[in-house]
Order: C-alpha cells, then sequence, then structure tokens
C-alpha cells in the first residue's frame, strides 16, 4: 500500500497553521501595523515543508507532533523573516512572494524590516517555550538553539546568501555554486529534520541518518528551485519567475544546463532514500517528501 503523502501533508499544514494563529499576536495588538506586516507574510501560504520536516524528525524518532509544535513553528518563522529580507530592493527586489504583492511593496521598507526582526526575535523565544512543555530532554536546549543558530546563521543561510550577493554577475566556481545551495537553502531544511529528533530524544545514529537525508533533500530543494525559474510562471511559482536571470544570479541551469540539473536532481533524491535506509518503516514520510520536493511544480 503507497504512502498518502497528500493526507500526511494536509493534516500537518492545518496543525501548523493553527498553532501559528496562536503563537502569533492578533494584526490588532499594538503596534498594529507590525503585528498586521507579520502575519501578512506569515499567512501567504505556503507548503510549511520546514515546520513538516521538524515533525517528520520527531516522528521517525518515535515523538508526538503535539510536543513539537513551538519550535515547528519557529521554523516556519524564521523561514518567512528570509523571504521578507530576501524579497527587498537592497536584496533581490522582487515584487510578488507566495502569489501576491511581498511586504514591503504593502508595508514600506521600513516595515518590511522590522517585520521580519520580528520574527527571527519571536521564533528563537517559541524554541525556548518547547520546553515548557515538559516532554523534551531539558539538557537538549543549549544543543538544540544552537544548531538552529548556526543553521540561520553565518555558518548557514546567512552565509549563503552573502555569497548569492557577491557572486551576482561573477564568474563562479561549481564549488561556489555548491556552497550557496547547501548553506543559503539546505542547512535549514537539514537541522529542522534534527531539530524535531533532538526534541523526541533522538540518539547519534538517527541524527546521522536524517542529517545526511536532510543535506541531499536541501540540495535537491534549490535545483528543482533553480529549474523552476527557468521553466515556471508567476502563476505557478507564486512569484516571478526568470528572476535569477535577470539578477545575473549563479544557478544550477545556467552552470550545468537543464538535462544534467534534472539528472543531479534525480541522484541525490535517489542518496536521500538511501540514507533513510537505516531508519526502518517510519521513515516512509520523508521517502514520500524527498520525491515531492523532485516532482514539485511550484
Amino acid at each position: 500500500m503507497s504512502f498518502d503523502l497528500e493526507a500526511y501533508l494536509a493534516e500537518r499544514r492545518r496543525a501548523v497553521d493553527e498553532a501559528l494563529e496562536r503563537v502569533l499576536l492578533p494584526a490588532t495588538a499594538y503596534p498594529p501595523t507590525i503585528h498586521e506586516a507579520m502575519r501578512y507574510s506569515v499567512f501567504a501560504g505556503g507548503k510549511r515543508l520546514r515546520p513538516i520536516l521538524v515533525i517528520a524528525g520527531a516522528e521517525v524518532a518515535g515523538g508526538r507532533m503535539a510536543d513539537v509544535l513551538p519550535t515547528a513553528c519557529a521554523f516556519e518563522l524564521i523561514h518567512t523573516y528570509s523571504l521578507i529580507h530576501d524579497d527587498l530592493p537592497a536584496m533581490d527586489d522582487d515584487d510578488y512572494r507566495r502569489g501576491r504583492l511581498t511586504s514591503h511593496k504593502v508595508f514600506g521598507e521600513a516595515m518590511a524590516i522590522l517585520a521580519g526582526d520580528a520574527l527571527l526575535t519571536h521564533a528563537l523565544g517559541l524554541v525556548a517555550a518547547n520546553f515548557d512543555l515538559g516532554k523534551a530532554p531539558a539538557e537538549v536546549c543549549p544543543r538544540l538553539i544552537a544548531e538552529i543558530t548556526d543553521a540561520a546563521g553565518t555558518p548557514g543561510m546567512i552565509g549563503g546568501q552573502v555569497v548569492d550577493v557577491q557572486s551576482e554577475g561573477q564568474a563562479v566556481s561549481a564549488e561556489t555554486l555548491e556552497y550557496i545551495h547547501t548553506h543559503k537553502t539546505g542547512a535549514l531544511i537539514r537541522v529542522a529534520l534534527r531539530a524535531g529528533a533532538l526534541l523526541a530524544g533522538a540518539g547519534e545514529p538517527v541524527l546521522a541518518a536524517l542529517g545526511a537525508y536532510g543535506e541531499r533533500l536541501g540540495l535537491v530543494f534549490q535545483i528543482v528551485d533553480d529549474i523552476l525559474d527557468v521553466e515556471g510562471s508567476l502563476e505557478t511559482l507564486g512569484k516571478t519567475a526568470g528572476s535569477d536571470r535577470r539578477k545575473r544570479k549563479v544557478t544550477y541551469p545556467d552552470f550545468h544546463g537543464l538535462e544534467p540539473s534534472r539528472a543531479r536532481a534525480n541522484a541525490l533524491t535517489r542518496e536521500a532514500h538511501a540514507a533513510l535506509a537505516p531508519l526502518g518503516p517510519a521513515a516512509a514520510p520523508l521517502g514520500a517528501l524527498a520525491d515531492f520536493v523532485l516532482q514539485r511544480k511550484g
């Protein structure tokens, strides 16, 4: 019997959306503009991939979704903050995200910057609050926060963004392209899985398997993103297609070609499945998620 990924994702998206509604202040809270801006971007749609990976990481280690929802929400807030800042004129200068106007187009640049700052700050508070549930081992807290801040900071996402910005219009090596993708996108995806598993009390073999899987999944996600930027549209992507080429950003298809990029994504997906082998049947959702990321159209 095949795994019903659609039902799996729908149930977890619903739980994450309900939890996000609870952890964010209402749009009317003073000062209202900042809370309206935060909620505008958080509830603009999206796949909720990173919070679902937190949940999946916990479940494969024997944990429960309810016991990791604060940290799952934290990953969505970190991701959303990064998108708000990415879209700013000083960065990618995008007008659309998830099918509607970007934050700075609606609220202005200053408020968009502050909304991103507020989401990141709130995310760290949610990770700490997860331990108030009394389910996660208390000694895991410092390690979890260190892994998340590394993944979101200069050793991870921010480092990838810096090299991405500095590489615009430049001739770069294959190693630099790989660095950008594994750090800008892959680091947070990898650590989302490990975060859920850490909260569930997973041992090192499980953490290592999830880390290896997450590294492959993150790179597949970004390669497919690069391909979709060439082949997609505003309607399918929810953002302006072809923006990478207009900004002279280095991408997998530009460097390697479309077909070699597809072949690389397929090979990495096979490696992701192989990394899950030690985890047995409990990893079925993650196997299905790898195929979903590879085959996505938006």
